[in-house]
């Protein structure tokens, strides 16, 4: 018998199925319930509840037998499910009233109060925002791991010269150390911006109830200091309808993949034999189904690819909230699934990082050949110049015709001779080949952001004092 058959008194009852007269389908059953993906709130919606029913008790709403109740139902709960014993079910539609449907089932009526001055709206938005505070402090603690490898291998190469590039042209020497900091300064922003998320999203909404708050005489401020919020949210309607939170931190996730995307792609150009500056532990590749030579970097190519998902889940967060009017709408099921992969993916790439940069074997060699390709310290002799009396703009002309005379000549200027160089300006003595040099190039930076091996070295001591 189905259940539209069945009589009134046995028709399987949702927490507000009072109103209605007949059941939900199926098929809407499965299209509304989340489940199957918000049941991993369950650590706090249960935290949140609890805030909720101490607070209740102390303003004499419900009994302290009643609390004493809750409580020991709660901690059966939490045996459960750790355990993996709690029967998650689709006829309760969520976490929230699959937990509260196992209270009561504990506990009685002791169970059927604890939703006195709540609703599920600033129960979900509470929830929500506890769990992404707790996302975003396992965020920051791989975000400080990957920081630490990436200080670890600049100090191992804080004198390793290699090119640096604009356009992807061989622009002017760095160290391989001094371009790895440029990813550690990367994620030092990542870490603000997931921080001042943080403080944003710490703000609690229970108490807000539906939308306009409740007849009874709650303390939002005590449930606030339970659950370490730093205050409370001040507009009921806000409080329910608000997903700033979520959006924010999509924002923060798409900007900390994107840095890592760049860092990736710099991966696979390096590990290309046509480059061929560095290689990767095998752990983090992956072969060819038909060619047996191939050594795929895999992990950075996919993390390239992940970064678009990522993306695409603040896209669709914004979509999902700008045709909302005030207050909760059933759109907002739609903000979890989106988020919780967003921060997953964030997570597993942030852990997969943290072990993969300390693998990473750069081959010096291949760096100084390419150096000697592009010209990389012309910069340097035209600076030269300027410091023997010669205009920039006239020291910059002379260097390019230097240049191009060593293109005719198939060589790099430090090959000319004292003379040649003269030819192109008389200001040109012995001491110019020392500037020419990729050593004296680096060493010449000697500045607060420079590439100089010292600069780079003080650099990593900042940097570990602010870790």
């Amino acid at each position: 018998m189905s259940d539209s058959k069945l009589p009134p008194s046995q028709i399987p009852q949702a927490a507000w199925s009072g109103r209605f007269s007949e059941p939900v389908s199926d098929l809407v059953k499965r299209y509304t319930a989340s489940i199957f993906f918000d049941r991993r709130m369950w650590r706090q919606d249960i935290r949140a509840s609890l805030a909720h029913a101490r607070m209740l008790a102390r303003q004499s709403i419900i009994a302290a037998k009643d609390l004493a109740a809750i409580e020991q139902g709660m901690a059966t709960i939490i045996s459960e499910v750790e355990a993996g014993n709690f029967n998650w079910n689709l006829d309760d539609e969520d976490v929230h009233l699959n937990i509260e449907k196992r209270l009561t089932a504990l506990v009685g009526d002791a169970g059927k109060r604890l939703h006195t001055g709540r609703s599920r709206n600033d129960q979900v938005a509470t929830d929500i925002r506890l769990w992404i505070r707790d996302a975003i402090d396992d965020i920051d603690i791989l975000m400080r791991n990957l920081q630490t490898a990436l200080l670890n291998t600049a100090e191992t190469h804080a004198e390793t010269p290699m090119p640096g590039f604009t356009h992807l042209q061989v622009a002017q020497p760095v160290s391989f150390g001094h371009h790895l900091l440029a990813y550690f300064e990367m994620l030092r922003r990542d870490r603000e911006r997931f921080a001042d998320c943080r403080r944003r999203t710490n703000q609690l909404p229970l108490g807000a109830a539906a939308l306009a708050g409740t007849t009874f005489p709650i303390d939002r401020e005590s449930v606030a200091r339970e659950l370490g919020f730093d205050g409370v949210c001040e507009n009921s309607l806000d409080a329910v309808s608000d997903r700033d939170f979520a959006i924010e931190f999509c924002a923060a996730a798409s900007v900390a993949m994107m840095h890592i995307s760049r860092f990736s792609e710099e991966l696979v150009l390096w590990m290309s034999p046509r480059v061929g500056f560095i290689d990767l532990a095998d752990r983090f590749c992956t072969g060819s189904s038909i060619m047996p030579q191939k050594k795929n970097p895999d992990v950075p190519e996919l993390a390239r690819g992940k970064t678009g998902r990522v993306f695409g889940h603040l896209m669709g967060l914004l979509t999902l909230m700008k045709g909302q009017p005030l207050a909760y709408n059933k759109d907002n099921q739609e903000d979890k699934e989106p988020l919780f992969d967003a921060a997953d993916t964030l997570i597993d790439t942030l852990r997969i990082f943290a072990d993969l940069v300390p693998g990473i074997r750069v081959k010096s060699d291949a760096m100084a050949a390419a150096l000697r390709q592009g010209y990389a310290t012309a910069t340097d002799l035209a600076d030269y110049l300027v410091k023997k009396g010669l205009p920039f703009r006239d020291a910059h002309e002379v260097v390019a015709r230097a240049v191009r005379a060593c293109e005719a000549r198939g060589c790099d200027l430090p090959d000319l001779s004292l003379d040649e160089l003269r030819a192109f300006s008389p200001l040109v003595a012995e001491d110019a080949f020392a500037v020419l040099t990729v050593a004296g190039s680096l060493a010449a930076r000697d500045h607060l952001g420079g590439t100089a091996p010292a600069q780079v070295r003080a650099a990593i001591a900042r940097s570990r004092t602010r870790l």
